[in-house]
């Protein structure tokens, strides 16, 4: 299980200017019982870190993960739109997002473990390594791993790279982008596989093997999902939300 650890708790709530007293009164306990959390010798539970991941404004990458088990239970498309509307997603901008937000790596790793995926949902996917830049790639790779989703997880990262290059409003992340390409290098699998939707068909199958991008046959996978597919390899962020869906 991904969690808050206390000193990650202090850390963050010192770089928004919170005294101990301020929080531990927003979060409905003691500056004393804040204190030994902050100091690891009490647990940060998910409650409280989801709490204080809202209070303090930190990243969604900053909430908690469920445990490996729970990542075996499989998730309908209508979730993962759902996940990515509360996350901030443009192309789901006219949706009005209701409960909380997830951590991405939840919503990606799920996301990526589908068969069948919508295509709009699978375009979505790479965006959140444009969005979000705090990911625990150690932890992401390793749960990806465990399920054989490094694959796919690489061409998502392909892409977003692909997209920073491209557009120069993320062309901040590109530095990042290669050297997470970098570190699940060492762990491609050699087998083919898919990437959103799973074609049964072996016409479409042998028809995607020669006409997918350079990027997908280095992955192994059978999808005709390239860079330019993607809105937002074109757009400025900040007008994105004024796309039509």
């Amino acid at each position: 299980m991904h969690m808050m650890t206390g000193s990650t708790l202090q850390k963050s709530r010192q770089q928004a200017g919170w005294t101990q007293d301020r929080l531990a009164t927003r979060l409905g306990f003691t500056q004393a019982y804040l204190s030994l959390m902050e100091r690891g010798e009490r647990r940060v539970s998910d409650r409280v870190a989801r709490a204080a991941a809202r209070i303090l404004r930190l990243p969604a990458t900053a909430l908690p993960l469920p445990t490996s088990a729970a990542f075996d239970v499989p998730v309908s498309e209508l979730w993962v739109e759902q996940g990515l509307s509360r996350l901030g997603y443009p192309g789901y901008a006219y949706r009005k997002p209701r409960g909380p937000k997830l951590n991405p790596m939840e919503l990606l790793l799920r996301a990526l473990a589908l068969e069948n995926l919508d295509p709009r949902l699978t375009e979505a996917l790479p965006w959140m390594f444009l969005r979000f830049t705090d990911f625990d790639l150690e932890l992401l790779a390793g749960r990806a791993r465990t399920r054989d989703l490094q694959n796919r997880l690489g061409f998502t990262i392909t892409l977003a790279r692909q997209v920073a290059e491209h557009n120069p409003a993320y062309r901040h992340r590109t530095t990042d982008l290669r050297r997470f390409e970098e570190f699940l290098e060492p762990s491609r699998l050699a087998r083919e596989d898919s990437y959103g939707r799973k074609e049964s068909s072996q016409r479409m199958r042998a028809w995607l093997r020669e006409n997918r991008s350079a990027a997908a046959s280095h992955w192994n996978l059978l999808t005709d999902l390239k860079m330019e597919d993607l809105s937002y390899a074109h757009q400025d962020p900040g007008t994105m939300a004024e796309l039509p869906s």
